[in-house]
């Protein structure tokens, strides 16, 4: 009756980007207790090293060759080195953070709002840097949102608070008003802790198989157009449309659910496979009621929303609530996506997968002022998935001690990649892995085929 784990931790090492994998290994570790040690070969030096698109992977990536059968510390190890006050919770410093985001999307609010005429409500047609003001609007109201979409994220991982019931009653409020089904997404996304880059039973950005997307065409569109055409169709699929089909249909979910295999890139064999109805495949029995609520959360928010349409117009909703929440799906899928893809971060099937592999197969990366706006989710990943439950006020100095740590032993992943020439390097080079047995690695549509 609980969702799947998503705070245990463990470390498999900075060798995650280097083309080289760790040994398998047999048994997942237990549960924030100590890893049994591992060892590993020394991953090879990643200093910058030409990529697919021509581009440099800048320096900051692991650089440092530990010695060889390097021991992979365990949870216990990785745990004494971060202050024991950073896993301490203050109730007033999380509502603290609720009340500057909404401060931040009042501000925004009242500044637009104040400056433009909002269309539907003027009687004289908008003036075209009016228009241009209200995306500019939906740009900046749409990532301040996102700091609710994060604390809401945080309650569901327990990082709130020590208190469950108060967790779920705040993450159900703050994810309704976004239009998320919270305890749906809070079962999916502890399958994509407890299963980190597994080929088969990971959850959300699953890379497909040259072969599934060439039987939807997308080889053949790539080879129509062009890698950069096409990597302007892979921005669009992820930051425009992904989410809403992610919930809908579990496009870019697992392979295998219930214990019987999926079909990808849409998986149909159990039936619609959503995170609205209760009896979707998706989700155990026992969450059946929780699923309701999630749903019961989304419909009173559209509701809300007809009835502001049908109050002040359609057009008014447009562009104060809808293009808003499409840049916060953006960012949120940003996230989930460059968090968890490089040309030189390694996926596992099931005969090489461990939880300890998978868990620091994160890369952190700077985000700018969008940082501050988000809590520091992109630049301290690392973190969150050693430790998903240390509240996210306290992750920036948790990650300069576990930087501390695993930098000088080679298990630390950082790209300093600006956000715009990351995503862009992503979109360009990994589109597809040729197996899902052993240890893949992304590769685009203009590389050769593994049998050339």
């Amino acid at each position: 009756d609980k969702p799947p784990p998503s705070g245990r931790a463990s470390a498999h090492g900075r060798a995650c980007l280097a083309r080289r994998h760790c040994p398998s290994r047999t048994r997942r570790p237990p549960a924030m207790g100590g890893v049994a040690a591992e060892k590993i070969p020394a991953p090879r030096a990643c200093g910058p090293q030409g990529d697919m698109s021509g581009d440099k992977i800048p320096r900051g990536k692991p650089s440092a060759s530990p010695a060889a059968a390097t021991k992979v510390p365990t949870v216990a190890e990785i745990r004494a080195a971060i202050p024991k006050e950073c896993f301490e919770y203050s109730l007033a410093h999380s509502f603290f953070l609720i009340f500057r985001d909404a401060g931040v999307m009042a501000a925004v609010f009242l500044l637009f709002n104040s400056v433009l005429r909002t269309p539907g409500l003027s009687p004289e047609p908008l003036a075209i840097w009016e228009w241009m003001g209200w995306a500019v609007y939906g740009f900046v109201q749409g990532s301040a949102m996102v700091g609710w979409w994060v604390l809401a994220h945080e309650c569901g991982h327990g990082a709130f608070s020590p208190h469950r019931t108060l967790n779920d009653a705040v993450g159900w409020v703050l994810h309704s008003a976004l239009l998320v089904p919270y305890f749906s997404w809070q079962y999916s996304h502890g399958k994509h802790h407890s299963k980190t880059n597994n080929l088969i039973d990971g959850e959300t950005h699953v890379p497909e198989t040259r072969e599934s997307l060439r039987q939807v065409g997308f080889e053949r569109l790539h080879d129509m157009f062009g890698e950069d055409v096409f990597a302007v169709w892979e921005l669009f699929t992820h930051l425009v449309v992904g989410w809403p089909v992610y919930l809908i249909c579990n496009v870019t979910g697992g392979r295998r659910l219930k214990g019987e295999a999926l079909e990808k890139p849409v998986p149909y064999k159990l039936g619609m496979v959503d995170h609205f109805r209760p009896g979707s495949p998706l989700f155990p029995e026992t969450w059946r009621i929780r699923i309701m609520l999630s749903t019961l959360g989304v419909s009173i928010t559209l509701f809300a929303l007809g009835f502001a349409t049908k109050r002040f117009g359609w057009s008014a909703v447009l562009v104060q609530y809808v293009v808003p929440y499409m840049v916060a799906n953006s960012w949120l899928v940003l996230y989930t996506w460059l968090q968890h893809t490089d040309p030189n971060l390694p996926h596992y099937g099931e005969d090489e997968w461990t939880w300890v592999k998978g868990a620091l197969c994160t890369i952190d990366r700077p985000y700018g002022i969008f940082d501050w706006m988000h809590h520091h989710i992109g630049s301290t990943h690392v973190c969150h998935h050693l430790f998903s439950t240390l509240p996210c006020y306290h992750a920036v100095e948790a990650t300069k001690h576990l930087k501390a740590f695993l930098e000088p032993r080679g298990f630390y992943n950082y790209d300093p990649t600006p956000l715009p020439r990351a995503a862009w390097r992503v979109a360009k080079t990994c589109h597809f892995v040729e197996d899902t047995r052993g240890v893949q690695y992304y590769k685009s549509f203009g590389s050769k085929p593994k049998s050339q």
